[in-house]
C-alpha cells in the first residue's frame, strides 16, 4: 500500500475529498484528510481583510464628500451675509444722505433768513438752528459705523462749514443790532442836551458833551478785545450783562470777564488765561493755543486748538473737532459780586444768592 506524504505546507499536492493519490502513481484509492479548515481561515482573513480596506476607502471618501459640501454650504452662507449686509449698508447710506442734505439745507435756510430780522426773531432764528445742528452732529455720530470714509469726510465738511456760518452770523448780526440801539440813545442823548440847556453856556458847558461822546464811543467797544499783547484785562458784570463779547488776536494776556454774557467767542489766543462768568448760551473757541480758560455756559465749539486746558461747565454736549493737547477739568473759579444779591440763574433752575467773595 502506498503511504502519503502529508505536507501541510503544499496542501495542492492532494486531491481534495475522496481520489487517487496525487504524489505517487500507485492508481490506489485512499481517503486522504485535506487541511480545509485552515485553507478557509486564510480565505477567510483575506476577505475580511479586503472588505475591511474596501470600507475605510469608502468611509474616507464619503467623509471628504461631506466635508467638500459642507464647505459649499458655509461658502453660499457667507456669500449670501455679505451680499445681504452690502445691500443693507447702501439702504443706510442712502437714507443718511438724503436725511442729512435735507436737514442741512433746512439750517442753510434759517441762517439766510436773519440778515434783515430784528433782534427777538434773529435771537429765536439762531437758537433753533443750534439745535438742529446738535440734532444733525448726533445723527452723524450714530451714523459713523455704516458710512463710508468718503462719504464721512463730506458729512464732517458739511456740518463744519454749518456751525462756521452760525457762529458768523451770531457775531455779525447781534452786534450790529446792539450797536445801532446804542447809537439811537445816543442821539437821544443830544437831543435832550439842548432842551436841559436853554440858558446861554458858559465856557464849561461845551466839555461835558464832549465826554459823553467819549463814553459812548467807549461803551460801543466795551464788548471786544483785540489786537493787544501782555495787559490785564477786566469786564465788570455792568459791562457785559446780556452781551456778545468777543477777543480776538491776544498774545500773553489776563482777562477777567466778572459778568453773565450773553455769548463768547475766542478767535487766535496765544498764551493767555481768560475766566469768565456763566455765559448764557454758546461759547466758541478758534484757533486757540497754549492757554488757560474757565467757562460755564450751555453750549461749547472748540476748533483748531492746541495745548489749551479748559476749566469747563457746560449743560449740554460739547463739540471738540480738529484740536490736540486740550485737557478739561471742572470749572471751579468764584469771585467776588459786590453787595451780593442774584447774580445768575441757569434757564429752568430755581434762582441763588451768591455771597459776597464766592
Amino acid at each position: 500500500m502506498c503511504v502519503p506524504h502529508l505536507d501541510v505546507a503544499q496542501p495542492c499536492a492532494l486531491r481534495y475529498g475522496r481520489g487517487r493519490c496525487a504524489s505517487f502513481n500507485c492508481g490506489s484509492r485512499i481517503n486522504h484528510k485535506v487541511p480545509q479548515q485552515l485553507t478557509n481561515n486564510n480565505m477567510e482573513a483575506a476577505t475580511e481583510d479586503s472588505l475591511e480596506t474596501a470600507f475605510d476607502g469608502a468611509s474616507k471618501i464619503q467623509e471628504r464628500l461631506q466635508k467638500r459640501h459642507q464647505t459649499r454650504i458655509e461658502d453660499v452662507e457667507r456669500r449670501k451675509e455679505a451680499k445681504e449686509s452690502q445691500s443693507v449698508a447702501e439702504e443706510k447710506g442712502d437714507y443718511f444722505s438724503s436725511t442729512f442734505n435735507a436737514e442741512r439745507a433746512a439750517i442753510e435756510e434759517l441762517l439766510s433768513g436773519c440778515s434783515g430780522a430784528d433782534r427777538a426773531v434773529l435771537t429765536q432764528t439762531l437758537e433753533e438752528a443750534t439745535a438742529k445742528i446738535l440734532q444733525l452732529q448726533k445723527f452723524l455720530n450714530d451714523s459713523v459705523l455704516f458710512l463710508k470714509q468718503y462719504d464721512l469726510r463730506r458729512a464732517q465738511a458739511a456740518l463744519q462749514k454749518l456751525q462756521t456760518s452760525l457762529a458768523e452770523t451770531r457775531e455779525e448780526a447781534l452786534p450790529k443790532k446792539k450797536f445801532a440801539f446804542r447809537a439811537r440813545a445816543k442821539a437821544t442823548d443830544k437831543a435832550s442836551a439842548p432842551a436841559s440847556d436853554t440858558p446861554p453856556p458858559d465856557t464849561g458847558t461845551p466839555a461835558e458833551p464832549g465826554s459823553t461822546t467819549v463814553d459812548g464811543a467807549a461803551a460801543s467797544e466795551q464788548c471786544s478785545f483785540s489786537n493787544m499783547d501782555n495787559v490785564h484785562l477786566i469786564k465788570t458784570a455792568e459791562e457785559i450783562q446780556k452781551r456778545d463779547v468777543l477777543l480776538s488776536h491776544l498774545t500773553n494776556c489776563k482777562v477777567r470777564l466778572l459778568g453773565s454774557p450773553s455769548t463768547l467767542h475766542l478767535k487766535h489766543i496765544d498764551t493767555c488765561e481768560i475766566l469768565c462768568g456763566p455765559v448764557t448760551s454758546s461759547v466758541f473757541i478758534d484757533h486757540c493755543r497754549n492757554s488757560t480758560l474757565a467757562i460755564p455756559c450751555q453750549q461749547l465749539r472748540t476748533h483748531n486748538t492746541t495745548d489749551t486746558q479748559v476749566y469747563l461747565h457746560v449743560t449740554s454736549r460739547a463739540i471738540i473737532e480738529d484740536c490736540q493737547g486740550v485737557s478739561f477739568a471742572p470749572f471751579t473759579w468764584s469771585y467776588p459780586h459786590p453787595g451780593g444779591g442774584l447774580h445768575f440763574v441757569w434757564p429752568g433752575q430755581e434762582p441763588k444768592q451768591l455771597e459776597p467773595g464766592g
